[in-house]
């Protein structure tokens, strides 16, 4: 797995800028939106973001009232949300450094489907952990298939290995930690590779 961790890494590093540079797409902001609406709603006031990449979503919590930390495992990626002016620090979302109740809020928009299937729960506990009681937790990854491994098919260099889950088999890990509020399928023009995205928010029980 070390291996793996190493390849994401150089893979994150060489595409930062031209993700940094890239728009978002647009079911993405508002995935992104509804959340915030949620976190507002519940008077929510800060929130750790898990796989951060240049921190365009990050800057969007912040600019909207909330105390942002963000993580990734890439240190060109952490520079990127440095220059926007967040909090950001280069770790691991296999070993993350908070104490408990650190947090109301956590958001992990495409980062988690790079765990391997055996590490998910021991990840999401950690979250749990460091949630404050009835904290909140976006979860956003592609699925609808049951997929484990190097991606061949990807244009990125290393490839990147994913961990894709059909819908019942994901609701049931997240079930056995946390009280899901949504489960959401959207279209993301992946057909080609039969995924749909799984927008998730969850509830520290």
């Amino acid at each position: 797995m070390k291996n793996l961790k190493t390849n994401l890494e150089k893979a994150y590093n060489k595409s930062a800028h031209e993700r940094n540079s890239a728009s978002i797409q647009a079911w993405k902001i508002e995935e992104r939106s509804r959340f915030l609406s949620l976190l507002i709603t519940e008077k929510k006031e800060n929130l750790l973001e898990i796989g951060a990449g240049p921190g365009k979503d990050s800057r969007f919590f912040q600019e909207n009232g909330l105390k942002v930390v963000c993580t990734d495992l890439s240190p060109e990626m952490v520079k990127l949300c440095r220059q926007k002016g967040l909090d950001a620090k280069v770790m691991d979302f296999s070993d993350l450094q908070f104490s408990e109740n650190s947090f109301d809020a956590v958001y992990a928009m495409n980062s988690l489907l790079h765990l391997s299937k055996k590490d998910l729960p021991a990840v999401l506990q950690t979250i749990n952990v460091i949630l404050k009681r009835d904290g909140l937790f976006f979860m956003g990854v592609y699925g609808g298939v049951d997929h484990e491994g190097i991606w061949e098919e990807d244009i990125y260099e290393p490839k990147r290995f994913f961990s894709f889950y059909e819908d019942a088999h994901l609701k049931r890990i997240l079930g056995e930690v946390f009280e899901l509020l949504s489960f959401r399928q959207i279209d993301s023009g992946e057909s080609s590779r039969h995924l749909h995205f799984q927008s998730i928010i969850l509830r520290k029980h």
